[in-house]
């Protein structure tokens, strides 16, 4: 048998087709050949893009509103794996937010000749870096609801129904200061403080102590105050 110097020799590779040939150009591609399972992997949508995730796997994704530690559910649009793909998955991805930091700095220069203009300035962008911790756990199922509703209670009769209720005692109407109080001087005071009621006299001398403690306007109160009980 004559065999050409440049010519290779395969050998056979037991499971493949007699005509199959193991050769140097295949041999890069065997070991990814001969596995059956391939691992699981995921299409999620995070900030508008699209980003291909397996389990394990750090990514570096714009800036979400989310604290360190947290995790959280992406949307998933295609799962696949095992030579089989889901374009409607019903599974979820898993992912953690590993910590927030700054992109790569990209400078950015502006001239123009025989002018003397120059500007320099410089951009970084937010980014966070995030795990996949798990693709695979499923959605859960909305609960049906119950084919036979429950029997319900005998309906009471309408008189109790439409019972009345015993009516809570009104609260009493708390006493303030006549209106516009605050801003009234003690001439003011002195001069309205016979037309006021004695609830209103009452409040007004409350807030004048606690408040402003002018002791014309108090001394000018209790002497109306005064003046009420006589009558």
């Amino acid at each position: 048998m004559g065999l050409c110097a440049h010519v290779r020799v395969g050998r056979r590779v037991p499971g493949l087709a007699p005509e199959f040939r193991y050769t140097a150009a295949f041999a890069g591609l065997w070991p990814a050949f001969q596995r059956k399972d391939a691992m699981t992997y995921a299409i999620i949508k995070l900030g508008g893009k699209q980003h291909r995730v397996r389990e394990g796997e750090w990514l570096l994704v714009d800036r979400l509103k989310l604290d360190e530690g947290k995790t959280f559910n992406p949307d998933v649009l295609l799962v696949g794996g095992d030579g089989n793909t889901d374009l409607a998955p019903t599974t979820t991805v898993t992912a953690r937010v590993v910590g927030h930091e700054l992109g790569e700095k990209i400078r950015i220069g502006k001239y123009k000749k025989r002018t003397g203009y120059r500007r320099h300035n410089g951009h970084r962008s937010r980014l966070t870096r995030i795990e996949i911790e798990a693709i695979g756990a499923k959605k859960a199922a909305p609960k049906k609801a119950a084919a036979e509703p429950k029997a319900a209670a005998p309906a009471a009769p309408k008189a109790e129904a439409v019972a009345p209720k015993a009516e809570a005692a009104a609260p009493a109407r708390a006493a303030h200061p006549p209106k516009g109080y605050e801003d009234m001087s003690i001439a003011e005071i002195k001069e309205h403080v016979s037309t006021w009621r004695r609830s209103n006299i009452e409040a007004a001398l409350d807030y004048e102590k606690a408040n402003a403690n002018r002791k014309g306007a108090i001394a000018t109160l209790e002497s109306a105050l005064a003046a009420k009980e006589e009558h």
